[in-house]
């Protein structure tokens, strides 16, 4: 989340009782979280089932083999794009910018149901008001993170449409990882103003960013050369990233501002280890699932769980009370990817086990947010009980 992200996000809570229309936003309070919670499950027991594990409770259910079916759309659009979409709504402070992550986790929902066509257009939708709302947004603030921010928005219309008019996943895959990515390097962009930058910083990154589209749109084309560029462009912005990124010093420090810094840096990681397995896979070599894990799992979930702890706060007012035990998750997503990416390049049966433990892992964490929302309200709580 942005620094401006964050402060607007203070503002809209003082006022969004007296700025949104009750229907809507009781709407969103109670659409909004059932939604991404849904995506999020759905996207992990698809995922679950195309490497065969075996999960209870979905022998009789048709919605799991949807889920398998539209993996992808449900975790980078469903998923990803709802929360995104909520943070630059919650920024804007507009009622009517929720319609863009209401729409999208709708979509979500309703290729679950096994309507496509319904959900695929809703995304189409969501992305478009989506659009719209990052221009409102650089209106406002205009910025080179900003403008990258509205060039990743741009980035989910194209592979939305693309998936609504029937297009491949070799078409649409690099247009939704390109939306992700350009998020979060804008947001890094941001960050880096709070250091010395260097010249080279700002110029590089844009040329980087272009080089990655380029081989977005190359890959609807020639799904090899597209492919090769695209993966090449995410080496280059893994390298940015370690070169200018302040986790680099923040690493230095302790307690939250270290955790951030340590699942900023191991996505980057996991960032170089996607271009490699994406250069790869567009050669020939059977490295997909290497490509698209090492990105959605090692690099955007590691940003996820280094993020969280701010977001939460300020787009969901959830308090968090920081605490070690939130290296648990981080180390165990690393050694289950390590193990469904080292050994499951090989062996079936260590996929299907490194994907059980990728699951595990997001359940973990999920379950280490829940326990420290619980020890923020004990602390507040001795803490009231000491005021006289």
């Amino acid at each position: 989340m942005t620094q401006s992200s964050r402060r607007d996000a203070v503002h809209s809570q003082r006022g969004a009782g007296h700025t949104a229309p009750a229907p809507l936003a009781a709407a969103t309070r109670a659409l909004l979280p059932a939604l991404v919670i849904l995506a999020l499950l759905a996207g992990i027991v698809g995922g679950l089932l195309r490497v065969g594990v075996i999960v209870p409770l979905t022998a009789h259910a048709a919605w799991p083999g949807q889920a398998a079916h539209f993996h992808a759309a449900i975790m980078l659009s469903g998923f990803l794009g709802t929360v995104i979409a909520v943070e630059r709504a919650v920024a804007l402070k507009l009622p009517a910018s929720f319609l863009a992550p209401l729409l999208s986790g709708a979509g979500a929902f309703f290729l679950l149901l096994g309507y496509p066509a319904i959900g695929a257009w809703l995304g189409v939708a969501a992305a478009v008001l989506f659009t719209c709302v990052n221009i409102m947004l650089v209106q406002r603030q205009r910025a080179p993170h900003t403008v990258l921010l509205l060039v990743g928005a741009i980035a989910w219309v194209i592979g939305n449409l693309l998936f609504a008019i029937g297009r491949d996943s070799t078409a649409t895959l690099p247009w939704w990882f390109a939306f992700a990515v350009l998020t979060i390097g804008a947001e890094r962009l941001e960050m880096t103003r709070l250091m010395r930058r260097n010249r080279a910083a700002g110029p590089t990154l844009y040329a980087t960013l272009a080089v990655l589209l380029g081989g977005a749109a190359a890959s609807a084309v020639s799904f090899t050369w597209g492919g090769i560029v695209y993966g090449a462009a995410l080496i280059l912005l893994a390298v940015w990233l370690s070169m200018f990124d302040i986790a680099r010093r923040t690493v230095r420090t302790h307690g939250l501002s270290r955790y951030m810094a340590v699942c900023l840096l191991s996505g980057y990681f996991w960032l170089a280890i996607a271009g490699l397995a994406w250069a790869a896979t567009a050669t020939g070599l059977p490295l997909r699932d290497a490509a698209l894990h090492a990105l959605g799992l090692g690099f955007i979930f590691s940003m996820i769980m280094g993020h969280a702890l701010v977001i939460l706060p300020a787009v969901a007012r959830i308090r968090l009370r920081y605490s070690a035990w939130f290296y648990v998750p981080l180390a165990a997503l690393h050694l289950s990817l390590m193990l469904r990416l080292g050994g499951g390049a090989l062996d079936w049966g260590l996929r299907a086990a490194g994907a059980g433990l990728n699951a595990l892992a997001i359940l973990v964490f999920a379950l280490t947010v829940a326990a420290a929302a619980a020890g923020w309200h004990v602390f507040q709580s001795r803490i009231d009980a000491r005021a006289p």
